[in-house]
C-alpha cells in the first residue's frame, strides 16, 4: 500500500481550500518528509475555476493518472445541482484502481467517487451536510455520517474539509510511518490524530415541542426540567395518558421512545453547559440530569464521539487557550 505518485483530480468550480489539501499535504518537500510525484490534473481540460473566483493552472490531463499510486478527488461542486461528474474522469478513475491504484476522496470528492460505482457496497464518508444526499443518489454505498473518514484498504473517503487532512496524514502514516505524518502535522500545525468523529461537530438544535395539548406540554415541561429525576411513567402521568398510549403517540411524534429521548436531550443540554460555561464537568453532568461526571462520560462519547473535557477544548469559551480540566481526553482518531 506504499505510494510516491500521487494525481490530484481538479475539476471545475470547487471550493478552493478543499482543493488545495492533497497538494499541501503531499507536495511540500523537506529533507525530513517523503517526497511525493504530485501531479495536480485539470479533470475537463482548461483552467480550473474556484468558487472563491480564482483560477488554477493545473499542467497534467486525465492522461497523467495512469501511473499513479495513489489517486485522490479532492472535492467536487456542490452536489445540491444534481450536475453528473464527466464520464471521462469516471472512467480514469476505474482505471487507475483496476491498475492497483490507491483512490481516496476528500469531502464532496464522494460523490464522484460513488458515481464511478466503486464505493457500491462499501462503506463511505463525506461531510455530514451532504450525508444525506449522498445516501439518496447512491443507494448501494453504506453511508456513515459520524466518521472523519473511511479506510477500506484500496479505496478511502473522508468526510469536511479538515477531515481532508486527517486522511491524508493517515495514509502517510500508513504507508511512511508515525514519524513522516508527525513532521507534516507540524508543518501543517494541526493535530497528527484528532479524537472522534463527526457527530461533536453537527449542530443538533433542541426541538420545540408543539404546545396547546398535553403531550406538548410534558414534552416542554422536560426539557425545561432535565436535571430533575424524570421517570416515563410521570411524563406519561402529567400529558393525561396511560403509559401504552404515551409510549406510541411519543414514538409517532419523535421516531424514539421516552428513555432514549430524554438521554438524548440531557447529553445535547451538557453539550451547550460545556460551550457556554466555565462550570467543572461534574456540575455540568448534574445540570443535565446525570447522577455524577462518571455517569455523564460513556453515554457524552457514545452520542458526541468524545470526552466532555475534549469537547470543551474544542467548542468551549475558552477553545483555543488551553482552558478545560483534565477528563481523559483520548487522542486516538476514529475512522
Amino acid at each position: 500500500m506504499g505510494f510516491s505518485t500521487v494525481a490530484v483530480l481538479m475539476f471545475d468550480r470547487i471550493p478552493l481550500f478543499e482543493a488545495s489539501v492533497p497538494i499541501a499535504v503531499f507536495g511540500e518537500r523537506r529533507d525530513d518528509r517523503p517526497e511525493f510525484d504530485v501531479r495536480v490534473i485539470a479533470a475537463e481540460g482548461g483552467p480550473v475555476r474556484t468558487d472563491a473566483g480564482v483560477t488554477l493552472a493545473a499542467p497534467y490531463d486525465l492522461d497523467a493518472v495512469e501511473g499513479a499510486d495513489l489517486v485522490i478527488v479532492p472535492t467536487w461542486r456542490r452536489p445540491s445541482a444534481g450536475e453528473p461528474p464527466p464520464e471521462e474522469a469516471l472512467e480514469a478513475l476505474r482505471r487507475a484502481h483496476s491498475a492497483g491504484a490507491t483512490v481516496v476522496s476528500l469531502c464532496l470528492g464522494t460523490f464522484v467517487l460513488a458515481a464511478t460505482g466503486l464505493l457500491d457496497g462499501r462503506p463511505a464518508t463525506t461531510h455530514w451536510r451532504y450525508a444525506g444526499l449522498l445516501a439518496s443518489l447512491h443507494p448501494r454505498v453504506e453511508v456513515r455520517p459520524d466518521v472523519l473518514y473511511v479506510d477500506e484498504g484500496d479505496i478511502l473517503t473522508s468526510a469536511g474539509s479538515t477531515g481532508g487532512i486527517d486522511l491524508c496524514l493517515h495514509l502517510v502514516r500508513r504507508s511512511h510511518g508515525t514519524q513522516a505524518a508527525n513532521s507534516i502535522a507540524r508543518g501543517l500545525v494541526t493535530p497528527p490524530h484528532r479524537s472522534g468523529g463527526q457527530a461533536q461537530y453537527i449542530d443538533h438544535p433542541v426541538p420545540a415541542p408543539a404546545t396547546g395539548d398535553p403531550f406538548g406540554d410534558t414534552l416542554d415541561w422536560a426539557l425545561r426540567h432535565l436535571d430533575r429525576e424524570l421517570s416515563v411513567d410521570g411524563m406519561a402521568a402529567r400529558a393525561l395518558m396511560s403509559r401504552r398510549t404515551f409510549d406510541r403517540r411519543f414514538r409517532q411524534v419523535t421516531g424514539t421512545t421516552p428513555a432514549q429521548w430524554l438521554l438524548h436531550q440531557r447529553v445535547l443540554h451538557a453539550q451547550r453547559l460545556l460551550e457556554t460555561t466555565a462550570e467543572p464537568v461534574e456540575r455540568v453532568a448534574r445540570r443535565a440530569g446525570f447522577a455524577s461526571a462518571v455517569a455523564l462520560r460513556p453515554h457524552f462519547r457514545r452520542h458526541v464521539g468524545v470526552s466532555p473535557t475534549a469537547y470543551r477544548e474544542t467548542f468551549g469559551m475558552g477553545a483555543g487557550d488551553g482552558a478545560g480540566a483534565a477528563d481523559g481526553v483520548n487522542l486516538s482518531v476514529g475512522g
